[in-house]
């Protein structure tokens, strides 16, 4: 038999070692109790849609990867007419107007799933073709207050606080101001799209790059709109502009959201309005939000969205508005682990083992165990016959906490040796107290 090499494709390769998978699980538990905190409620969405949906609105077919098999029949319908979402929100898009009769507005929901798009693999920078996205949504029937707006840094801030990663900022802007400052450059509608998807760039290539692609979309004072972006400047930089009325409506829902940010209880260090928040897709219409690590620029966003009023206007004729963000977690993950950000797990699966000296003895092993799981505690028991020794070596490589010895001797007294694997320290305890000793000694609550 012909060996295959065990391999991964670049793009899909991010797999991890039980220990990162554990702080992996973390953060999606830290994300996924903030959201629920705040009233969102779970979603889950189908890996593939229709093509016609994904493509519905500013999807970029180039990074969309379509449904194959390897020999498909003739009436394949989702190899002929399927494809791998690229983001969560325009399938939420699509949810939302096919069951709006059936959900109670405003609609919360969050969603933690995979996403897939046809980027180039930049392991170094967080780019991957296969990952993972942590999104929330508020969605409205006709109209949402801009208080939403308000409410969602409010859960961003809420989230990242507890995963305590060190200093970070919201960066908010409007797309409205964004489209008011166009207009005051001359910038005709039809334009409007690509020019925002260059200056969306503006932190990640070079000036030249984007003022050629700025020129090539006819703007002709570039220069003086690139460095506008590029300064990231706040409120009074759009109060010193020339005013039109998409820049006076942008500037005023700006000052609100910013005011009610402060009442959901965002303190002002950790956001900033910063005209260099951008967002290239096309169905932003409000507010936007990016947010970086302070201490890390290099590390990028971190968490993004923004306001939307018409995305599933393709699906249904009911106005849907809605606001939301996304937090891409394989990439913070991986910049987190780069930058030595991340936190050992509190609590691992593995917690503690009950060795096995003796095979005359099995029963009694395995009714320790079987005690210790109904109790709640997260118990392995060793099955295979091997030295003590062994067994503590495989007790330090998985990493429990504590291994419980019991042979002939421990049987004799009625107690159980237990051995703290950090301190290699032991003491014995008679069975029947040896739940409350263990759940004191690993800090568990009595459930």
């Amino acid at each position: 038999m012909q060996k295959v090499k065990p391999s991964l494709l670049r793009g899909f390769d991010q797999e991890y070692l039980p220990r990162e998978q554990l702080q992996f699980d973390a953060l999606v538990a830290i994300i996924r109790r903030n959201f629920e905190r705040c009233g969102f409620l779970p979603l889950e969405t189908p890996s593939a849609e229709r093509r016609e949906v994904l493509t519905s609105k500013g999807g970029a077919e180039k990074e969309i990867y379509a449904l194959t098999r390897l020999a498909e029949a003739d009436d394949d319908e989702a190899a002929a007419k399927g494809a791998l979402r690229f983001d969560l929100t325009v399938p939420l898009a699509r949810y939302v107007a096919m069951h709006e009769r059936e959900l109670a507005f405003p609609f919360r929901r969050y969603q933690i799933q995979r996403v897939w798009r046809g980027e180039t693999p930049q392991a170094r920078k967080g780019r991957f073709r296969e990952f993972y996205q942590c999104d929330i949504d508020i969605i409205g029937r006709e109209r949402l207050s801009t208080l939403a707006e308000a409410e969602i840094p409010s859960v961003i801030y809420s989230v990242f606080r507890e995963m305590d990663i060190g200093e970070f900022r919201i960066r908010i802007n409007n797309r409205k101001v964004l489209r008011g400052i166009l207009e005051s450059f001359r910038v005709p509608g039809d334009k409007a799209p690509e020019v925002l998807r260059w200056l969306d760039k503006h932190e990640k290539e070079e000036r030249a790059t984007i003022l050629a692609g700025l020129r090539k979309e006819g703007v002709e004072a570039a220069d003086a709109l690139y460095d506008l972006i590029a300064a990231k400047g706040g409120l009074d930089a759009i109060a010193r502009l020339p005013q039109n009325e998409a820049l006076a409506t942008g500037l005023e829902e700006a000052k609100q959201v910013i005011e009610a940010m402060r009442k959901f209880g965002v303190p002002d260090a950790a956001f900033a309005f910063d005209l260099g928040v951008v967002r290239g897709l096309d169905y932003y219409t409000g507010t936007i939000y990016e947010t970086t690590l302070v201490q890390h620029p290099d590390v990028g966003s971190i968490c993004s969205g923004g306001r939307y009023d018409d995305l599933a206007s393709y699906f249904t004729d009911t106005r849907l508005p809605g606001v939301g963000i996304s937090i891409g977690l394989t990439r913070l993950f991986a910049k987190l682990r780069d930058a030595g950000l991340l936190r050992e797990p509190a609590r691992t699966p593995a917690e503690v083992l009950v060795t096995a000296m003796d095979p005359k003895h099995l029963d009694r092993y395995i009714a320790i165990a079987r005690s210790l799981r109904e109790a709640g505690i997260n118990t392995e028991l060793y099955l295979e016959p091997a030295k003590l020794g062994k067994q503590l070596e495989y007790a330090d490589r998985k990493g429990f906490r504590v291994a419980l010895i019991a042979g002939e001797t421990e049987f004799g007294k009625n107690v159980v040796q237990v051995k703290n694997l950090a301190t290699k320290a032991a003491e014995e305890c008679a069975p029947d107290r040896l739940v409350a000793h263990l759940k004191a000694v690993l800090q568990l609550k009595d459930s």
